[in-house]
């Protein structure tokens, strides 16, 4: 929750820090997406690395480390240090993230781990909602320094109950580490999300955004030939995308993560803009999503004992495809907020029953000792999602805006209309200043904002249509999640005692 939260948290502060910092809008930004970009990028090393030095001992260092670049973060005196604070999080996040999921598939048992996974997936979905909503209320009623309060407040408890509950596993292996996999899969990883932050606000063409994706592109393809050759010895057995539970679970863990993106992208400037909702107002609209995602996520292992992974998995991409085609049928302008919340409910149902089976057949595909890397695995596929996501359904959604307002525009003075073009939120700021024209140029806007919405939501609406028939063409009907490790001789696995009881060894 702590590091979810922190992902989508600062957004709500935009303004406050500007104006703290006295900084341009691309430090601002860089401010908020280099905590994702570290935390991306460093997911696979610092999973491997857990499976190797003890995942008890990783997460205790990655929550100090976490814990304490807030603190720094909540007092910084200049954007510097606060740009160097959000980095330290962010590496403390890649240490967090990975072993978060391990521990639940390395010490649940079998009949449990499938409900201790969809809690697991529920608080992964949902708390990014939740922690906007918080953020939003903190910065109402205190300031954006508070910001930083829930995410310390909650790695003080969760480094309390890791000493007290949670028992320390390892990997034991005759092979060294993989330094070349992971450096290049630093770069892959941390190349290719950063095209996809900064193309949307630079400027696909520029050289930024083309040097960071072509490095990307090439660090992948090194790793990718690096890994296939070191094999059992390899940071990444990409062999594991040859088993139907792994592709099967990415990818719609992919697709669905970069849907629900796509939808928060347009829903948030909707609320705010179009119905003129403040930001903690905006941020509770968004709350009956996310309870309804947390509570499909804890439901779904229940639903897939009875009926199979792929007939729930299926059943959940079928109902986030119906809630998109239902947000895209019937918004509008006076329909409001009611126009919309049926199709979001659906969306967040099908989005949870669909991610806890993927989750699980995704950390089921490696070996236990692996579940480091596992984690990490599925962790990286959420973040790509997410930022595919944001960069393709926001595009066409601001397409949709920008083609469809021109013809709304007549009569409206060519200052105006220039800054009306450039999106729904400048259009209502210019609408003040435009006279007799104003309430022409906030219904133009609103009504090309809606237009660019149903435009990204179809296009999500194609994106589950191919997800469902590759789910029900190539899903298995169990879960998929192995029982690894048994009959490996070559790795061995180390079980302390917890304090409220024994665990069992592999």
């Amino acid at each position: 929750m702590a590091v979810i939260a922190s992902v989508s948290g600062l957004n709500v502060a935009q303004p406050d820090l500007a104006v703290a910092f006295g900084a341009p809008q691309s430090t601002i930004l860089w401010i908020i997406n280099i905590y994702t970009l570290a935390l991306a990028a460093l997911l696979l090393p610092l999973g491997a690395v857990g499976d190797r030095l003890g995942r008890k001992p990783v997460l205790l260092g990655g929550l100090a480390v976490f814990g304490a670049a807030g603190v720094v973060a909540a007092l910084a005196p200049s954007a510097e240090v606060m740009l160097a604070a959000r980095l330290l999080a962010g590496v403390g996040a890649a240490m967090i993230m990975p072993i978060t999921l391990a521990v639940i598939t390395t010490t649940f048992p079998e009949e449990e781990r499938g409900r201790a996974i969809g809690v697991w997936t529920g608080v992964a979905g949902g708390g990014g909602v939740l922690g906007m909503f918080l953020s939003a209320a903190l910065v109402d009623v205190a300031s954006w320094r508070w910001l930083f309060a829930l995410p310390v407040v909650l790695v003080v408890v969760a480094f309390t109950m890791t000493l007290r509950s949670v028992p320390d596993s390892r990997e034991v292996s005759g092979h060294p580490f993989d330094i070349v996999g992971a450096l290049t899969s630093v770069v892959a990883v941390a190349g290719l999300v950063f095209v996809l932050q900064e193309g949307p606000e630079r400027g696909w063409s520029r050289p930024a955004p083309l040097l960071g994706g072509a490095a990307g592109a090439v660090a992948a393809v090194v790793f990718v030939g690096w890994e296939l050759r070191r094999r059992d010895a390899a940071l990444l057995d990409l062999r594991v995308f040859g088993k139907r539970p792994a592709a099967v679970g990415s990818l719609t863990l992919l697709a669905l993560f970069g849907v629900q993106a796509g939808v928060f992208v347009v829903l948030f400037p909707f609320l705010q803009a179009v119905l003129g909702w403040s930001g903690l107002l905006s941020t509770l609209a968004l709350m009956p999503m996310a309870v309804a995602m947390m509570a499909a996520s804890g439901l779904a292992p229940r639903v897939a004992a009875r009926a199979g992974a792929r007939a729930t998995t299926a059943t959940g991409v079928l109902l986030a495809g119906a809630g998109l085609a239902v947000m895209a049928a019937f918004v509008s302008v006076d329909g409001g907020y009611p126009s919309v919340l049926p199709g979001m409910l659906a969306t967040g149902i099908g989005a949870g029953l669909a991610m806890t089976p993927s989750t699980e057949a995704l950390a089921g595909s490696l070996p236990r000792e692996r579940q480091g890397v596992a984690s990490a695995l599925n962790d990286v596929t959420r973040e790509f999602g997410t930022a595919l996501g944001v960069a393709l359904l926001g595009a066409l959604a601001s397409a949709g805006y920008r083609g469809s307002v021109d013809a709304r525009l007549d009569g409206v003075p060519g200052e105006v209309a220039g800054t009306v073009r450039e999106g729904v939120a400048n259009a209502v700021e210019a609408a003040g200043g435009a006279g007799s024209h104003g309430p022409a140029v906030l219904r133009a806007a609103r009504e090309s904002f809606v237009d660019g919405w149903q435009q990204a939501m179809w296009a999500g609406v194609a994106v589950m249509a191919v997800l469902l028939v590759y789910v029900l063409a190539r899903g298995s009907r169990s879960t998929g999640v192995e029982t690894p490790g048994k009959n490996d001789d070559s790795v061995r696995r180390i079980t302390e005692r917890s304090p409220q009881g024994s665990f069992p060894s592999a």
